[in-house]
């Protein structure tokens, strides 16, 4: 069948790859983007860069740090890097929250976006000047270097781990948030503040928090996505947009929508660049007009 289109199914196979771990990437991003929208209202426009300080923190725990401090075998390998470096990033999310998204809750949403556009312009602006735009180089785990022969097609190793990593996590926050009693807490509290503290439950604290998870998701992300794509200070705004679509099309702070339609619209743009593929570029961005169209508040949001 592909034969007759034109297409081996090597080519199809290795789109649909590509398109699935493009699309665990998304449902990461937009996940903590769903869950800091969901939860405080906040539209993060440094997502994009928080990922972006994801990936440098990793790379500079791996080549710079030993530099630094005089120690060759002072290094923050990869695996020390997915659990640190989102606790570094989220503490500096937890940080941008106490000094100045608290100040802005009230306020109508484009304060928010203005406020974080900005600081991801003054991030962005800090790595360009410190490491340039070329790019750096992280080397992939030696246990994930080589391929798997699937029969039909070689997968890279590392890749499948990308996928396997980003998709445990992404349903492991699905579940805490929508399955236990500290889900039910965040949820209670974004939605009755005064009330669910009147139970002894510290809102602010938890809100804080909510938002250095998010902030460490992206991070998360980047940390997976340093050993596959350049490690540039422009990373991060070339994915946002694409991102802020997913979450778009899947309802704005819906958990469940992020994940799903991160994953499928990852597949769909693989696809489409196998049978069109000078639509790839846009597809996202056309199947978001449609569902704008039809249904305001995205495939899974709820109307307000």
């Amino acid at each position: 069948m592909f034969e007759l289109l034109g297409i081996s199914p090597q080519a199809l196979y290795g789109q649909l790859l590509i398109g699935l771990i493009n699309g665990s990437f998304y449902a990461v991003l937009s996940l903590g983007l769903a869950i800091i929208f969901g939860l405080l209202n906040i539209i993060n426009f440094s997502h994009g860069a928080q990922y972006m300080m994801g990936a440098f923190v990793a790379w500079i725990g791996l080549t710079q740090l030993p530099q630094w401090l005089g120690n060759p075998d002072f290094v923050i390998n990869y695996w020390a890097a997915l659990v640190l470096v989102p606790l570094i990033v989220g503490a500096f999310g937890v940080f941008i929250e106490r000094t100045m998204l608290r100040r802005l809750y009230k306020l109508d949403h484009l304060y928010g976006l203005l406020l974080t556009f900005g600081i991801a312009l003054i991030i962005e602006g800090l790595f360009r000047d410190w490491y340039g735009v070329s790019g750096q180089q992280y080397e992939i785990p030696e246990v994930f270097q080589g391929t798997i022969n699937l029969g039909f097609m070689f997968l890279p190793k590392y890749r499948a781990w990308v996928v396997v990593a980003a998709l445990t996590v992404c349903f492991l926050s699905w579940y805490v948030i929508e399955r236990t009693k500290l889900g039910s807490y965040l949820r209670a509290g974004t939605e009755n503040p005064r009330l669910t503290q009147a139970f002894g439950v510290n809102v602010p604290l938890m809100i804080t928090l909510t938002y250095g998870y998010g902030v460490a998701l992206a991070a998360f992300a980047g940390v997976l996505a340093a050993p596959i794509f350049t490690v540039s200070p422009k990373m991060g705004a070339d994915l946002i947009i694409v991102v802020f679509a997913v979450v778009v099309i899947g309802g704005m702070g819906s958990i469940f929508g992020a994940i799903v339609t991160g994953i499928g619209l990852g597949l769909i743009e693989g696809l489409t660049r196998v049978f069109y593929p000078e639509a790839s570029a846009v597809v996202i961005f056309v199947i978001m007009a449609i569902v704008l169209l039809v249904r305001p508040a995205g495939l899974f949001g709820r109307e307000r």
